[in-house]
This record gives C-alpha cells, sequence and structure tokens, in this order.
C-alpha cells in the first residue's frame, strides 16, 4: 500500500519528538561529570538531574493518556512540544543545581504529553496491518536519538560547555513546533461532555503515590525513607480502589485485570527498561571517571548500544506483523539478560573492545523486545483507548527507567553517600556499579515469564 503525504508527514513529526527527547536525555548522561564540578554536586543529587525528568512524566503519561483520548491527541502533543522547548531554554540558564533539577522537572511535563499522543497520533494514520512496521520507525528514531545523544553530548560539552546541549535542544524544539503546527491538523469533534465527568482528583493519590516511592527510595536506609515509601505504597492502593468504582474513571483498571495480554505486555516492558536505562548513566561514569576518558570519547563507546537499537528495531517490528510478537520479545529480554549479567563483571582493567561487544549485544536485546512488545500492547485495545494505551506503556518506561535510576542511586547512597563524585574512591564506584548490574540481570531473568506467558495476538489484531 502507498502511503500518503499526509501519513508521511504524521511519521515524521512524531519520529522527530521521538528522536529529540532521547538524544537529550543520551546527552545529559554524557554531561553529568561536567555539571557535577559546576555546581559541586554529590552523587545523589547528580542522579536527580536525571530523575526529576523522569518523575515529571510518569506521574502524567498515565493521566494524559484519558485526559488526551477525550479532549483531543493532537492539541495535547502540540502543548507539549511547546513546553518541553521552552523548558530547555531555561535549562540552559539554570543558575544552580536545584534550578537545573526544577526546570528538568518542568521539561519532563512537556515529554509525557508528547510521548503519551505521539504513538496514538501515529497508528491511527496507519492501516491495523502496517503498525509493527511504523512502530519499529518510531522507535528507532527514539534508538538513532539514544545513539547520536551520547556522541554529540559529549561533543559539544567537551567544546561548548554543557549547557550547549540545551540550546541544540531548543533550536530542535522549534523545528520540531513549526512542522507540527504545519503539518500536524486538528483534532475532530471532542467529547467533551465525557471530560468533565472524568474524576481527575483520584489521579493525585497516583501523582503522591510515585513521587512518595522515588522520594523515599533516595533517603533509603533511613527510617523516613522507608516511612515514605510506605506512604506512597498506600497511594497507589487508594488511587487503584478510586479508579475501579468510578463511573469515568481516569485509567480503566479493567485493562490489567481483564486483558491478560495488555497487562504483561506492559509489565514486560517496565521490567526491561528497570533494568537496561541505567546502562548508559553507569557506563559513562565509569568510562569518565575509572576509565578516564574524555567525554567525547565517553560518547563514542556508548554509542554501539542504540546503533545496534536503531538498526534492528524497524525489522523487529515488521516481523512482529508476520509471527507471534512475544516470541522476539521474549527472545530480546533473554539476550538483555545475558547481556547486563557480562556488565556486572566489568573491572577497571576491562578491554573497551569488549565493552563495547557487550553493549551491541544489550543493543540487539533491546531491539528484538521493545517494537514487538509495543505493537502487542497497542493491537490489544479498541482505537478509542489507542491514547491511554500509549499513555501506560510511556507510564511503563518512565517507571521502569525510575526504578533503574532507582536502583543505581540506591547503590550510589549505600557505598558513597553524599561525597562528590571526584572524591569517590574507585572501587568503591566499581562496587555499587557491581551490585547495581547484578540487581538488574535477575530483574531481566522475570521479565522472561511475563514475555512469554502473555498469550497470543491474533492476525485481526485482537487478543484471544
Amino acid at each position: 500500500m502507498q502511503w500518503t503525504w499526509r501519513q508521511f508527514s504524521i511519521l515524521a513529526i512524531v519520529a522527530i519528538t521521538s528522536f529529540m527527547g532521547t538524544f537529550l536525555i543520551s546527552s545529559i548522561n554524557i554531561a553529568l561529570p561536567a555539571i557535577e564540578r559546576e555546581f559541586s554536586m554529590h552523587a545523589v543529587a547528580l542522579g536527580w538531574v536525571v530523575t526529576a525528568f523522569l518523575l515529571s512524566s510518569a506521574t502524567l503519561l498515565l493521566p494524559m493518556g484519558r485526559i488526551a483520548d477525550l479532549s483531543g491527541v493532537r492539541r495535547i502533543f502540540k502543548i507539549g512540544v511547546s513546553i518541553f522547548t521552552l523548558s530547555s531554554l531555561l535549562c540552559a540558564f539554570a543558575h544552580s543545581g536545584n534550578w537545573l533539577i526544577a526546570f528538568r522537572a518542568v521539561q519532563g511535563i512537556g515529554a509525557a504529553l508528547t510521548s503519551t499522543t505521539g504513538t496514538a497520533i501515529l497508528i491511527t494514520a496507519f492501516a491495523p496491518n502496517q503498525k509493527g512496521r511504523v512502530l519499529g520507525i518510531s522507535v528507532a528514531a527514539v534508538y538513532i536519538g539514544l545513539a547520536t545523544g551520547p556522541f554529540f553530548g559529549g561533543l559539544l560539552t567537551q567544546t561548548l560547555g554543557w549547557r550547549s546541549v540545551f540550546i541544540s535542544s531548543f533550536i530542535l524544539g522549534l523545528i520540531v513546533m513549526l512542522i507540527t503546527r504545519r503539518y500536524l491538523g486538528k483534532d475532530e469533534i471532542s467529547d467533551f461532555n465525557a471530560f468533565r465527568k472524568l474524576r481527575l482528583w483520584g489521579s493525585l493519590f497516583y501523582i503522591v503515590g510515585l513521587s512518595a516511592l522515588v522520594y523515599g527510595s533516595s533517603l533509603i536506609p533511613e527510617t523516613r525513607g522507608w516511612l515514605i515509601m510506605l506512604l506512597g505504597a498506600l497511594s497507589f492502593i487508594i488511587f487503584w480502589r478510586i479508579e475501579s468504582r468510578s463511573e469515568f474513571p481516569v485509567f480503566h483498571t479493567r485493562l490489567f485485570t481483564h486483558n491478560r495480554l495488555f497487562a504483561y505486555s506492559n509489565i514486560a516492558a517496565l521490567i526491561n527498561y528497570s533494568s537496561t536505562f541505567a546502562i548508559v548513566f553507569l557506563l559513562s561514569l565509569y568510562l569518565q571517571k575509572v576509565k578516564g576518558l574524555a567525554p567525547h570519547a565517553a560518547g563514542t563507546v556508548l554509542v554501539a548500544q542504540p546503533i545496534m537499537m536503531a538498526v534492528f528495531s524497524p525489522l523487529a517490528g515488521r516481523l512482529s506483523e508476520r509471527i507471534q510478537p512475544r516470541y522476539l520479545a521474549t527472545m530480546g529480554m533473554s539476550i538483555c539478560a545475558l547481556g547486563l549479567a557480562a556488565l556486572s563483571f566489568l573491572q577497571a582493567d576491562t578491554p573497551l573492545p569488549l565493552i563495547v561487544g557487550i553493549l551491541l549485544w544489550v543493543g540487539l536485546g533491546f531491539a528484538l523486545f521493545s517494537s514487538p512488545n509495543m505493537n502487542t500492547i497497542m493491537s490489544s485495545v479498541e482505537a478509542n483507548a489507542y491514547a491511554q494505551a500509549s499513555g501506560t506503556a510511556g507510564t511503563m518506561r518512565v517507571v521502569g527507567q525510575i526504578v533503574s535510576m532507582t536502583i543505581a542511586t540506591f547503590f550510589f547512597a549505600l557505598h558513597m553517600g553524599k561525597t562528590h563524585m571526584e572524591e569517590v574512591a574507585n572501587n568503591d564506584f566499581m562496587l555499587a556499579q557491581h551490585k547495581a548490574f547484578v540487581v538488574f540481570a535477575v530483574i531481566a531473568l522475570v521479565g522472561i515469564y511475563f514475555s512469554w506467558y502473555r498469550g497470543h495476538l491474533t492476525r485481526s489484531d485482537k487478543p484471544e
């Protein structure tokens, strides 16, 4: 089937936006040591430069999915692009570590609005039998951002300073805003009557719960850290009960309780991101601190993983249209688990070619998992729930990223405390990194179960 100019335009808009977010994330990972030196931030605070962005995204992805389904996905998408672009400029002129963290949180809000609507916009523009390939292209754009981010982020940080990374993101955001305004178009008539009936106050418990779990984990092993995490868990329980009983819920709990294909696929995504996201964060510090590489050189090494993702994601997405997605996804999860186990054995004198080889292996596993898994999620719901399904998948992704960063930060706090990264002994850093990768490998092993036992997807794009 020939694609129309409108379809090409929508695919380009969603792909560029996907690229923009991950480019910034991977660029900042390389710039962290430079940020730490300028603002004299300790290891735990440095982790919040990444976590603040992820936390604000995660708290909004779930409710915004439902809101976008009712109020218009294109409208929410355009607002998100504007917020992301403006906050990039604010980050570039932050004058302290705390302000940078605050602006990163605002940036996460913009990312949440585009992430929860982008996939929904994309798949409604294409035929059902083309979902796999267009999602594969979109996912490839994500990984191209991850691939180019370390390289260009390292180059920009080394030559122009870390602030130039945010300025480049701002310029790219302006370009996306112009393209979006010109080609995206407007929503059809929205269901504002149903929107007004939504009980949004229940989402406050979700926001409080997620925030408390993340913040509390950063305070462990202090007693107040455990108490705050308990508060977060209770808030989640209250949120679930409210949504289960609401006539117009923000989140349909039945998607998890009555749709195993949807539920297990989302859990598998949560586990996959929980086990893999902190790889770049840890190895960026490892390569610069332990190996003594310059930011540009460290970024060049880290490019290996996302390059494999970008190359094989479209292929995996297309294959998922012909064979059961769970076969590809489970193979990918298994490959990731082996790669994470290998990373747990890194030493100060581990050869760089071996590290690159492991990253290529993990990148292949992630590519085989991600596109087929997203195809399954989006094919397991009706068209009127696409934005919510996209928002839920995005929530699993970002919460998984938060969990991954939280695990890394926990071991940093355990072995390094609030010591500045430059003053931390290499042995202490290596011990924290080793324990984190061991935990990540175990988590990935659990994910194999959910990926395999999710069930089959029928050729009519409905769950059995």
